[in-house]
């Protein structure tokens, strides 16, 4: 395979998680509108997303498993039906359970169908390993790039038409992501002699050598905070611009710059990741976290302070998915990646079902989310500090294996 074919398969990739990830990720401008048509609260929705966010993960592995066993085509297929079906779905419920279906369940399996560990897998078995990390990065700027145009798009069409139509519109744009499953589908299996997952491991065995890694473990309590932090924010980031007494387009811009300056900083993370190691990356990506939440929360909340914010954060935002990805493939290869990548995205959302849930408790509680900003700045410093036990030898150019 030629790199120029290699790198086609990787825009397709980056194409299908644009729109899953737009989808996932601009989910909170509904809150307000679904709450003054069904009247079931805050907590209510938050909870319903918070679900979202845990099945999201859930799914993941158990995905990647289909995909590396039979390939990521018809997974890619179902993802696309399921999430237009629930976002379609999501404008005839009125009751928690029916949003709970609508979005936690059939929206959030749907996305779960389309995103990271399936597009990832399927590409690293397909570009050779020095240039897995670039590879990454490009597919995770792909959902960023998603952030950045849905948010706003889905505010203009929430504004003008009603929410009913921004959901009818992100259910047919869900559909798109099908057609581009025939260019992934049969995966072919890694031969890489980098790989320390031999072809005589089953998934069974790679599965118990990843849970007698203490690195691997790492990985996963660092990802749960990223999981927490971008989970309060998504689906809050609306409730705390209304706090302020700001616009609405305060919170729909600012979801599009953390979409936008994430698209450079996947890039670059991806670029780095074969120069630099990559749990490095990670401890100053958490690290600068804590640091802009606590900046912002001594800030005047203005427009400005949000998009300044929102900058900041935009560039670590979901560029922990490229050195994550890579330390997976650095520990255990590619063989399995899907599955064991999938793994640290449940432990993501464990941590964004927290994100979600308690921020939506802050607000009815405290009426403020002033608490839940104190637990993201210490988790943010955490996370930072529990990936520098990792195990994770200096890279080279011709051992890269991200």
């Amino acid at each position: 395979m030629t790199p120029r074919s290699s790198w086609f398969y990787v825009l397709i990739a980056a194409a299908i998680l644009m729109v899953t990830m737009g989808a996932r990720q601009s989910l909170g401008l509904f809150v307000a509108p679904l709450n003054t048509h069904t009247g079931l609260g805050i907590a209510s929705i938050s909870f319903a997303m918070a679900i979202a966010q845990l099945v999201w993960g859930t799914v993941q592995p158990v995905f990647g498993a289909v995909a590396d066993r039979w390939g990521p085509g018809r997974v890619i297929v179902l993802g696309a039906v399921l999430l237009a079906a629930g976002s379609a779905m999501t404008t005839m419920v009125s009751s928690e359970w029916g949003l709970i279906f609508a979005i936690g369940l059939l929206s959030a399996t749907g996305a779960g169908a389309g995103s990271f560990s399936i597009l990832i897998g399927a590409t690293a078995q397909r570009i050779p390993a020095e240039r897995q990390s670039s590879a990454a990065g490009v597919i995770n700027a792909g959902g960023s790039m998603g952030q950045f145009i849905f948010a706003p798009l889905n505010q203009a069409v929430l504004s003008a038409f009603g929410w009913m139509h921004a959901m009818w519109m992100m259910a047919a744009v869900a559909l798109t992501t099908a057609p581009l499953a025939w260019w992934l589908r049969g995966a072919p299996r890694s031969k890489s002699h980098h790989s320390q997952a031999t072809p005589s491991l089953t998934l069974r065995e790679q599965l118990k050598i990843a849970s007698r890694n203490r690195s691997y473990w790492c990985l996963h309590a660092g990802f749960f905070t990223c999981g927490f932090h971008i989970a309060f924010l998504v689906t809050h980031m609306p409730g705390e611009v209304n706090l302020c007494g700001l616009s609405a387009s305060v919170a729909s811009t600012s979801l599009a710059i953390i979409g936008l300056t994430n698209v450079i900083g996947s890039l670059v993370v991806g670029a780095l990741g074969t120069r630099v190691r990559m749990k490095m990356i990670l401890f100053w990506m958490y690290a600068s976290r804590a640091v802009a939440i606590l900046l912002y929360m001594s800030a005047p909340k203005e427009p400005w302070t949000f998009y300044v914010f929102a900058a900041a954060l935009g560039a670590t935002w979901l560029a922990t998915v490229p050195p994550t990805a890579g330390l997976t493939a650095k520990l255990f290869g590619t063989r399995y990646l899907a599955t064991l990548f999938g793994l640290t995205l449940f432990t993501h959302q464990i941590g964004g079902f927290f994100g979600a849930w308690l921020g939506g408790l802050a607000m009815v509680s405290f009426g403020s989310y002033e608490w839940i900003w104190w637990a993201d700045a210490a988790l943010a410093l955490l996370a930072a500090l529990v990936n520098l036990p990792i195990k994770e030898t200096r890279p080279t150019r011709s051992l890269a294996m991200a």
